[in-house]
């Protein structure tokens, strides 16, 4: 399935081209990523980034390849690389003729003279394996292909270390690297019927551009390990394989099992398309569903069993709880994969503690943060999204005294001051210097958004929690009466998030400085979860305001303009970056609750229809064939962040599949 593409106009400029960047995973954690310009221009880039401990600990391995292609007596570069010193060379951009996906494969095809060679990178699931395939498509003659390995064993985090000397030694049909130091893993790259020259130097000053944009480290240094070479006949397929795992070998048929398997996801998601056809949906939308199984990850649980997770966005996130219950539904559900749904809510509710889920699992053996006040309750919703799918009573049986622990220990009080007052029965939370929702950025020890007291969102997730075990305890036939009734009290009190002056909610109520009358778009929760605690008529005044001062092409702004905080552009170091990540940028995942809440109140499939369609175009910028994590709050609404974020994916799956159904 090819859904995009792009010609010379874009690959032949490089300010353009390497501005838009690729990402093939393993489903372990591991990944590949880089330009269609075949630079580098991040810290995290490589063709090979091995996961130690899936799904984290993640390692830069196999960098690049810096290939060049002889013709009749012409050297023909394939690769481009910056240097600090400005200079682009090679400019090997200026050769690639067509840049497209086949799925989730990139594929480049090189024009020299009237030789036409195809590359393909994709990774070997379950494994940190990465196949690269050249094709000689047409040709007067043979053609030879060199290739030299840029390589590397450092964490994915570009410190400004680099691993070396290793030992290289030769092996058959190629080498294996071994680094010094604790905690490495050997690197095995092989190439069918190739030369391998051992080189072992270092290369240094490669230039980051997007590291600088960001105010972070932005020049690198990596070994040069090796250099490959090879003939390539008309027709012939040559395969490049890097992988972590000594005795990895050449796979019969390798790419033809990863297309049958993006087949299969396709197929899957189709069978809940009950009466349409494939040809009935968008591309991008089914290039959306190819996307979301980048995210899901194998993890294990506390006790050693094989389980799953969500990574929540690529390049830099681990599996964060909070992230993955809200992507749960449109990674899985949506797509009718509730196999893998079932495990990640068994994976995570193994990590309970003092009725709390973790909000991140640390990039080493340590213990996961439980600093979040939000993502415990968005497991409820998770859950209640898998039952009604599948009614699964088992895993619900094993589940609900968790459950129950949940709501005990929030009433009684747990980490961080968060508890219920028992005055209203609204849920407060937060002590200074620490950031609980998912309004949670932080610099140093200031908190840029601390929303101390009872956030909106919170409060309509934790009377969802309250309605959702209602139904729970009904299925289990069990006693849901102290539900019932909290459940009522929450919705009465509801009433004091209610600003008459504004015209549309309290973003936090009873905070160290009292309400906060803050336009954010967390009101639009009271209205897109399953149950309401609003009136039609407040439902209408809320999605207005939202419409009307947070709507983009791309999400909603995470503050209204006519804010005196508000900040447009999300660009600097991190400190300038932290400081505007809530605070007027543009988060694209929040176009979920939007259309879901307009679609329940105004009932009008073409008009959210638009507010989704103009992510059929993002999918063609910077992160090719998936969704970034935010963008600029001031047109033109750049992307920024994250490159493919899985909450973004998940939530546009989500309302598309709510869409269908009305």
């Amino acid at each position: 399935m090819e859904n995009i593409h792009f010609g010379r106009e874009t690959t032949g400029n490089l300010q353009i081209a390497e501005k838009k960047e690729w990402i093939i995973t393993n489903g372990i954690g591991g990944y590949g990523s880089g330009t269609i310009a075949g630079s580098i221009t991040r810290g995290y880039h490589g063709l090979l980034v091995a996961s130690l401990h899936p799904p984290i600990d993640r390692k830069i391995m196999l960098v690049k390849l810096d290939e060049s292609l002889v013709y009749r007596g012409n050297v023909y570069d394939l690769t481009t690389n910056r240097w600090v010193s400005g200079d682009v060379s090679p400019k090997g951009f200026v050769n690639i003729e067509r840049f497209s996906l086949e799925g989730t494969t990139p594929v480049w095809r090189y024009a020299c003279a009237d030789a036409i060679l195809e590359k393909r990178i994709w990774m070997k699931q379950g494994e940190n394996t990465t196949y690269i395939s050249y094709t000689l498509v047409s040709a007067s003659d043979t053609v030879e292909i060199k290739a030299s390995a840029i390589v590397d064993n450092r964490v994915f985090h570009n410190t400004g270390q680099v691993s070396w000397p290793v030992d290289i030694k030769a092996i058959s049909d190629g080498i294996k690297i071994t680094a010094n130091g604790d905690n490495m893993l050997p690197l095995v790259l092989k190439m069918q019927k190739a030369d391998v020259a051992i080189k072992n130097e270092l290369y240094t000053n490669f230039y980051l551009p997007a590291e600088a944009d960001r105010g972070l480290n932005s020049d690198d240094t990596h070994v040069h390990a090796a250099d490959f070479k090879v003939s390539l006949a008309v027709g012939e397929t040559i395969v490049f394989l890097a992988s972590s795992i000594e005795g990895a070998n050449f796979v019969t048929k390798a790419y033809q099992k990863k297309k049958d398997q993006e087949a299969q996801l396709l197929k899957t998601w189709l069978k809940q398309r009950k009466n349409k056809k494939e040809s009935d949906h968008p591309n991008w939308i089914k290039q959306l569903v190819l996307a979301a199984d980048q995210f899901v990850v194998n993890r294990d649980s506390v006790n050693g069993e094989s389980g799953k997770s969500v990574i929540a966005g690529y390049h830099w996130f681990g599996d964060w709880g909070r992230d993955t219950m809200i992507s749960l539904t449109g990674l899985t559900i949506t797509t009718g994969r509730t196999e893998v749904a079932g495990p990640i809510l068994e994976t995570f509710s193994e990590y309970i503690s003092e009725g709390m889920l973790p909000n991140r699992f640390p990039n080493s053996n340590e213990e996961p943060e439980y600093n979040t006040i939000d993502a415990t309750l968005w497991f409820f919703q998770a859950i209640l999204s898998y039952y009604k799918v599948t009614n699964d009573k088992k895993l619900l049986a094993k589940l609900f005294p968790k459950l129950q622990e949940i709501i005990e220990w929030h009433i009684k009080g747990t980490r961080y001051n968060i508890h219920v007052d028992p005055s209203d029965g609204l849920l407060w939370g937060g002590q200074d210097g620490v950031q609980l929702t998912w309004m949670d950025a932080k610099v140093g020890d200031k908190v840029i958004t601390p929303r101390i007291g009872k956030p909106i969102e919170v409060n309509a997730l934790w009377y969802n929690a309250l309605k959702a075990m209602l139904v729970f305890a009904k299925a289990l036939g069990k006693d849901a009466s102290d539900y019932k009734t909290r459940a009522a009290t929450v919705k009465q009190s509801f009433a004091k998030f209610w600003n008459d002056e504004k015209g549309y909610c309290f973003d936090v109520l009873d905070g160290p400085h009292g309400n906060e009358t803050l336009l954010r778009p967390n009101q639009l929760f009271a209205i897109a979860l399953p149950e309401s605690p609003f009136e039609t008529s407040k439902q209408k005044q809320i999605i207005e305001a939202c419409a009307e001062n947070l709507l983009t092409s791309h999400g909603l702004r995470s503050l209204a303009k006519f804010e005196s905080e508000y900040i447009g552009i999300y660009t600097g170091d991190q400190y300038h970056r932290d400081s505007a990540y809530h605070q007027g940028t543009v988060w694209g995942w929040l176009i979920g609750p939007f259309v879901s809440a307009h679609l329940k109140v105004y009932k009008n499939v073409d008009k959210v229809n638009h507010f989704l369609a103009p992510f059929a175009d993002h999918l063609s910028g910077v992160g090719v064939g998936t969704v970034s994590e935010i963008f600029d709050g001031d047109a033109p609404f750049t992307p920024k962040g994250c490159i493919a974020q899985a909450w973004s994916v998940a939530q546009i799956l989500e309302v598309y599949s709510e869409i269908e159904k009305s």
